[in-house]
């Protein structure tokens, strides 16, 4: 598979992370590392994407919500706080040029939403900053969001366990509209192809060390 270069990492939410990740090593495995929580009552674990066995800055985010958050109130980033199931729901590219490429999408009649700093702290206790596009509900989930890692090493990088990406699409009743955002972005059809098919979603494909393959 060629995987474009602005693919940064692909998130599935859940309702409650723990259960999320083992959800995940059942499935695959691969039990994802952890990751650290975020301002916003959530907190993540993630898989490193491989391409062909390379290491690339792509990755999957495992998120739900931090459970030494404050209150019982579920988060309601990626609509965690309505999730019944780990559920796939967008992905992130990191494209040259963040508020440019944000300016001109909105230019073309997209708004990918402001440009906003956000951060999580490691499970060491390490802060991660980087800046990202937040869209305003109602959000088309989609589209992609943008970020930018500035000085923060892309975490597809670092020492993470890995998984292999076989493909990544997106499947839409009514297609154009989504093509039309994405044009918008300057992204074309590459990041996550969208198909004409049944529903609203994405299907993403992994190969297991052992060979097998599994779909999400």
């Amino acid at each position: 598979m060629s995987v474009p270069h602005l693919l940064d990492h692909i998130v599935i939410a859940g309702p409650d992370l723990a259960e999320t990740v083992e959800w995940f090593r059942e499935l695959t495995g691969v039990t994802p590392a952890p990751g650290g929580s975020h301002p916003t009552g959530t907190a993540n674990a993630l898989v490193a994407l491989t391409v062909g066995g390379e290491r690339r800055p792509h990755y999957l985010e495992l998120i739900g919500p931090d459970p030494e958050r404050e209150g019982e109130e579920l988060p309601k980033t990626f609509s965690i706080n309505r999730l019944k199931r780990p559920t796939l729901i967008t992905y992130a590219v990191h494209p040259e040029g963040i508020d440019q490429v944000a300016e001109r999408s909105r230019a073309a009649g997209v708004d990918p939403g402001p440009v906003e700093d956000l951060s999580r702290t490691t499970a060491g206790g390490e802060l991660l900053q980087w800046r990202l596009t937040q869209a305003r509900a109602p959000r088309n989930y989609g589209v992609p969001f943008l970020i930018d890692w500035g000085t923060t090493e892309q975490p597809g990088l670092t020492d993470l366990p890995t998984i292999e990406l076989v493909s990544f699409e997106r499947i839409e009743v009514k297609p154009e509209p989504l093509k039309k955002a994405l044009a918008a972005l300057d992204l074309g059809d590459g990041v996550a192809p969208v198909h004409e098919g049944p529903g609203s979603r994405f299907v993403l494909q992994l190969r297991t060390e052992d060979g097998r393959e599994i779909e999400i």
